[in-house]
């Protein structure tokens, strides 16, 4: 692999480039990261190997072939398998080569719950959150985006209602009135990240807010 060259730059594993592990590794590596994309077909690994630091063609569950390839060296791995046998015996390859930080995708809560026996930093359900996170665009017409942060307490990316156009962060008070913070708020293509109260709103502004659910929904109404 290449020589790493930036200070915040991290070097990622991504084990199984199916449609999920794919995206994830393109993504990161358009980041600034460097990646490492391991899967055992063929086709995989061609059709990313442009996209990505470098892409090997691998059986994943080999541990003498993930030591050869430096695997210890990573700053993080994400088992991206959909195949429960294959996913739990590349975690626990990666956890014994003592790999600092491993995220794993399960495809049920059985192998959700495996995977946190072996003691993996996180465990992603990208099919079931997506349904979530699509689920509350459908039933909220002025929801962008939702992400759970823990079980009733998430992050919302919403329209500005229309009678907030014209007053300030002040002046609405959503943390007196409801107990939700506004972190971002996004305005055409600028982001401006932990706005100060004096902070005025304009028309088509995002508002990316933080709080619990029951909370959150007073932003819909």
């Amino acid at each position: 692999m290449r020589k790493r060259i930036g200070q915040n730059e991290r070097l990622y594993a991504v084990l199984g480039l199916g449609r999920f592990g794919a995206s994830l590794a393109r993504t990161l590596y358009s980041m600034g990261h460097e990646i490492l994309a391991l899967d055992n077909n063929e086709d995989r690994v061609q059709l990313l190997a442009q996209d990505v630091t470098h892409a090997v063609e691998v059986d994943i569950t080999d541990e003498s072939a993930l030591r050869a390839l430096g695997l210890r060296n990573v700053d993080v791995a994400i088992v991206s398998v959909g195949e429960i046998q294959p996913s739990i015996l590349a975690t626990l390859i990666v956890k014994d080569l003592g790999v600092p930080c491993v995220w794993a995708k399960a495809v049920s809560d059985v192998h959700g719950k495996v995977l946190e026996k072996l003691g993996v930093d996180r465990v992603v359900y990208p099919e079931r959150d997506m349904g979530i996170r699509v689920a509350h665009s459908l039933v909220s017409g002025n929801m962008i985006d939702y992400i759970e942060l823990a079980p009733g307490f998430s992050i919302v990316e919403v329209v500005a209602k229309q009678d907030f156009v014209g007053r300030s962060l002040k002046q609405i008070d959503l943390r007196a009135k409801y107990g939700i913070d506004i972190i971002a708020i996004r305005s055409g293509s600028d982001i401006k990240v932990v706005p100060g109260a004096d902070y005025i709103i304009m028309p088509e502004d995002i508002l990316v807010a933080m709080g619990p659910d029951t909370k959150l929904e007073k932003l819909n109404e």
